[in-house]
């Protein structure tokens, strides 16, 4: 039976790669670490606007007969042909037009660098299919890069990114270049750079490379799998022969095309076995091919034991006091996982701005965070108040070692801190589960001390929009854009898929959220108040402090309102410090808690 099932599986999984080539060659770049090359042409750039070979031929055809007086013609090509006899030849053109390959430098320039109205309209700037491939790049999954592009539009997405290439664009700049070896980016531009007089555009400049060339791309096909996008094989000569005469075919090739292969490139498909791969686009194919590697690269890093296992282990050594040094070794083990994969090159600080960017980021920190705040919630729960340090110092650390960076973008900076905001929210559900209201009470106040920093509270780092990482952005994740507190709710979401580890049956886990982020409100309230030496001065309707989901769900404010007026219930947050122990002060909250709900109300 055993064989059997082994059997049924391995055909299986054989059938489901089979049917998804990209999940196949996402397996083949994350298991094989900067061994494939990618090879870009000019659909790559062409997506940023900046145009074809072919759209340039008919724009200098159309130019050059307008200077002739000629008038406006429904088909240029066909006008050309008859013109001269000839078919529309983007290098003839070039070489009739100009003497000198400054001059063709200076004609291509205008086609291909943005003006300031094409820059704020975001035409040719690198694409989301750049950003990509260079966050394949930096997260070292992709070293070579072979393009038959003019434009820098690869290299600006790459040191967007952080990283920068080692750019070879001549022979002269192939002389003195780092090795291909020690490179972390070796990107090489076959057919030169527009801004170098040495470009290579004609028929005839392309026909053959330098011997210094033909060398290397030898060694780059031969040592390299190919990832091909945007070329369609049927014209750049000397790099089809490059391919054509590689001995080896150790390494697969992956052909990415919208449209089907002409036939020069079915006879390199052919030769080289290649994969074909229909897509609807470079930015499609790159981003998911980028997102499903690093997807196989969280699960590659993923915490040796499961996480039902160590939140299994975690309840068990809680359980005895004879296991207490199991349980600190326990997490340690597991915040030292968290701060190595939040060292990685996929969350660095640097790269540009995109939502698909900021969700992915999300995801990750999400995944990561995961088996840690679970344990948080665990310890919650069912922990004592000598543990508490233990979480205390987790965020402390969490968010010193944010501090720890070299620049970058600001967004991606502030989420650095974000397993903090997760960890310090799962504690806290697992302490209002157990009504440990004192532990709670002292968690959202507990002064966390960052060096060259003045010391201050959880509850004003972390919660909401008073943490730096929790304002509007979080509207770009899907499903949020309409949403009036996009990181509220988006967090709730995450703690319903954590909640079985630590809060077992309840009936309504919505509102034991936002009774957390009610009392969070209230504990910040606590200390903003402190800061003002007459009560009487607070302006009630405009008095800010952060609040949740529960200012605009109607039925969750009227309970857990209703429960801070309850005499019971009052009597014991009083008792554990919760608004300075003082009814008068815990009306005060209530009076611009209901005015900021009022506000988000509407």
């Amino acid at each position: 039976m055993i064989v059997i099932n082994l059997a049924y599986r391995r055909v299986t999984t054989m059938t489901l790669l089979s049917t998804d080539p990209l999940t196949q060659l996402a397996f083949s770049v994350h298991e094989n670490k900067g061994v494939f090359a990618v090879l870009l042409g000019s659909g790559l750039s062409r997506t940023a606007q900046i145009p074809t070979g072919w759209e340039i031929t008919l724009d200098l055809i159309k130019r050059i007969a307008a200077a002739q007086d000629v008038e406006e013609q429904t088909d240029w090509a066909q006008w050309y042909r008859d013109k001269t006899g000839n078919e529309p030849d983007y290098s003839k053109l070039l070489e009739d037009l100009t003497i000198s390959p400054a001059e063709r430098r200076s004609i291509l320039h205008n086609y291909i660098e943005p003006n300031e109205e094409e820059k704020e309209e975001g035409k040719k700037l690198p694409t989301p299919a750049h950003q990509a491939i260079a966050r394949l790049v930096r997260s070292g999954h992709i070293r070579v890069i072979l393009t038959t592009n003019f434009d820098r539009l690869m290299e600006n997405a790459l040191r967007e990114q952080g990283v920068e290439p080692t750019v070879i664009s001549s022979v002269d700049s192939l002389s003195g270049a780092e090795p291909l070896t020690h490179s972390q980016c070796y990107l090489f531009k076959l057919h030169g750079d527009y801004k170098d007089a040495r470009i290579l555009n004609t028929d005839n400049e392309l026909a053959s490379y330098p011997v210094e060339y033909n060398q290397l791309l030898d060694r780059i096909i031969d040592e390299h799998g190919l990832i091909i996008c945007g070329w369609s094989g049927e014209w750049d000569h000397a790099l089809r022969a490059a391919i054509l005469r590689a001995p080896n075919k150790r390494y697969p090739m992956f052909w990415a095309a919208k449209n089907p292969p002409g036939t020069n490139a079915q006879d390199l498909i052919s030769h080289r076995q290649a994969k074909i791969m229909e897509i609807t686009g470079a930015d499609d194919f790159f981003n998911t091919l980028q997102q499903r590697v690093t997807i196989l690269e969280q699960s590659r890093k993923q915490n040796p034991l499961s996480v039902e296992l160590l939140t299994n282990s975690t309840k068990k050594y809680l359980a005895k006091a004879e296991f207490r040094i199991q349980l600190d070794e326990l997490f340690s083990g597991e915040f030292e996982r968290l701060l190595e994969a939040m060292n990685s090159d996929t969350l660095s600080p640097n790269g540009r701005w995109s939502p698909e960017e900021f969700s992915q980021r999300v995801s990750t920190y999400e995944s990561i965070t995961e088996p840690l705040g679970r344990m948080a919630g665990i310890l919650g729960r069912w922990g004592e108040d000598k543990h508490k340090e233990l979480i205390f110092d987790i965020i402390n650390n969490i968010i010193s070692h944010s501090k720890n960076h070299n620049g970058g973008l600001s967004a991606w900076i502030n989420l650095r801190t974000y397993p903090a905001v997760m960890i310090m929210t799962a504690y806290a559900l697992g302490l209002i589960r157990s009504r440990r209201w004192g532990t709670l009470h002292e968690l959202f106040l507990k002064k966390i001390v960052i060096p060259h920093h003045e010391p201050c509270s959880i509850i004003t780092l972390l919660f909401l929009w008073s943490w730096e990482g929790g304002g509007d952005i979080w509207k770009q994740l899907d499903g949020l854009d309409r949403r009036k507190t996009a990181l509220s709710d988006h967090l709730l979401t995450i703690m319903d898929e954590w909640k079985s580890s630590f809060i077992g049956t309840t009936a309504n886990f919505e509102l034991s959220y936002d009774r957390y982020e009610t009392l969070a409100s209230l504990a910040y309230f606590e200390e903003q108040l402190s800061t003002y030496p007459d009560k009487t001065q607070i302006d009630i309707q405009y008095f800010r402090m952060p609040v949740g989901r529960v200012g605009w769900n109607s039925s969750s404010y009227r309970i857990l309102t209703q429960e801070l007026k309850d005499t019971n219930i009052l009597d014991d947050l009083l008792t554990h410090g919760f608004a300075n122990n003082s009814e008068e002060d815990l009306a005060l909250f209530l009076r611009c808690f209901e005015s900021i709900a009022g506000r988000m109300s509407w």
